[in-house]
This record gives structure tokens, sequence and C-alpha cells, in this order.
């Protein structure tokens, strides 16, 4: 497996994963269970860990694709995208296992603790997407902005 192949299968993650950690909060909070927003915060600091080898194989894949007609740009706008999102996610892994480790003999998390949490979720949610939507314009130009004809 190369690491076009490796960042490919492992790029879904991160998105998929914090948007899932962000509606598991967001249930969490209108249900007002700390149970499962400590669950929440769990998989944000899976997900901060998981998304450092992504970046890393999308730095070596980058190399592979040197030679992608019309893509050079984009390639360079979707690593610094990552970058950004990369900072985001393990910021937000960072905050979660802070937060679980403060609560860890008492039964509820601050509130000033699920907002910033909520807050940096809504942040890495929304930069995964922006940079999901640049990587995908990579090798599919039909989604490209202008493209349409």
């Amino acid at each position: 497996m190369d690491a076009v192949h490796a960042h490919l299968l492992l790029n879904h993650i991160p998105i998929l994963g914090t948007l899932f950690g962000l509606l598991l909060l967001l249930y969490a909070l209108v249900r007002k269970n700390d149970e499962i927003k400590k669950v929440s915060f769990g998989s944000f600091v899976i997900i901060g860990l998981i998304t450092i080898p992504v970046f890393l194989s999308g730095l070596r894949a980058a190399v592979n694709l040197e030679g992608v007609a019309d893509a050079q740009t984009i390639i360079v706008q979707h690593q610094e995208a990552a970058l950004l999102t990369l900072l985001a996610v393990v910021l937000l892994g960072m905050a979660s296992f802070l937060s679980l480790w403060l609560t860890r003999d008492s039964p509820g998390i601050r509130p000033w603790m699920v907002r910033v949490v909520l807050a940096l979720a809504v942040i890495s949610a929304g930069l995964g997407v922006w940079t999901g939507n640049l990587g995908g314009q990579i090798r599919h130009p039909e989604i490209r902005a202008g493209s349409m004809k």
C-alpha cells in the first residue's frame, strides 16, 4: 500500500469522527447526560490521535501526485487547510483529554469545559469538511469551483 492509498483510506476518519463526536456531544447536552459527554470527549481524544497519521500520509501522498495536471494549486491549498485542521483537531483532543483528566474523580463535567470542547468541535468539523472538499478536488476536477459550464 502506498501513501496515496493509505491517505485515501484514513482521510475520512477525522472528518466523520469529529462530526460523530459533535453530534454525540449535542445529544448529551439535550439529554443532560454527563456520561455521554465523557464518551464524546473520549472520541475526540481518539480522533485527535488518528488525525496525525492522516496528515503525515497526506504529505507523503502529495509527492506522488506531482505530475497530476492542474492539481498543484489545489494540493497546496489542501495541505494548508489540512495543517489548520490538524491543529484544530489535536487541540480538540487535548482539551477533551484535559477535561476528562480534571473530572476523573467527579461525577460531572464543568460547563466551561463543555463550552470549550463544543466550540473546538464545531471549528474542527467545519475545517475538516473544508479540507476534505479541497482534497476531493485534486482527483475530481468536476467539483472544482468554476468547472461547471
